[in-house]
């Protein structure tokens, strides 16, 4: 009799995602692991809006200044008379925000680096070990081979 596949839960897989990081060339705290995972989401969400998500009636993205870096929420909608409003209004930066926490997360942690992957159709960061990505290589064409900080 042939057994039946059983896909693990999301609990289940979360708890093995926790255990993996705290394990043996790693030596994240569920702490820390916490932190990576917040800030995952936090730059995953960023990407998005970097791209911009909406409809045929709204669309909402963010954009940074160019000459001050500060990031703005920029809200697009069809307004009375089928005219097209366009506005910009500062937001928080998220995306900073979560580049710090990544980074004191990551401080102290021989052998291990933290990749921030753009596109917001995967995961947005990636823990890489030594020798993941070939000496002389760029992380860009490699991170994969790391750690996706992410439970999907």
């Amino acid at each position: 009799m042939k057994t039946k596949y059983k896909k693990p839960t999301r609990a289940e897989r979360t708890a093995r995602f926790y255990q993996m990081m705290s394990g043996p060339g790693l030596g994240f705290t569920p702490e820390e692991t916490s932190a990576l995972l917040r800030a995952e989401r936090a730059l995953q969400r960023w990407h998005e809006l970097e791209c911009g998500t909406g409809d045929d009636q709204v669309t909402i993205s963010v954009e940074r200044d160019e000459e001050s870096g500060k990031p703005f929420r920029r809200v697009q909608f069809m307004g009375a008379g089928g005219k097209w409003v366009d506005r910009r209004e500062p937001c928080r930066d998220t995306e900073t925000s979560a580049r710090k926490r990544i980074a004191r997360v990551m401080e102290g942690k021989t052998g291990l680096s933290a990749y921030i992957q753009g596109d917001p159709r995967g995961c947005a960061l990636y823990i890489l070990r030594q020798g993941d990505v070939p000496e002389g290589e760029s992380a860009d064409s490699y991170y994969s081979r790391g750690i996706a900080v992410c439970i999907y």
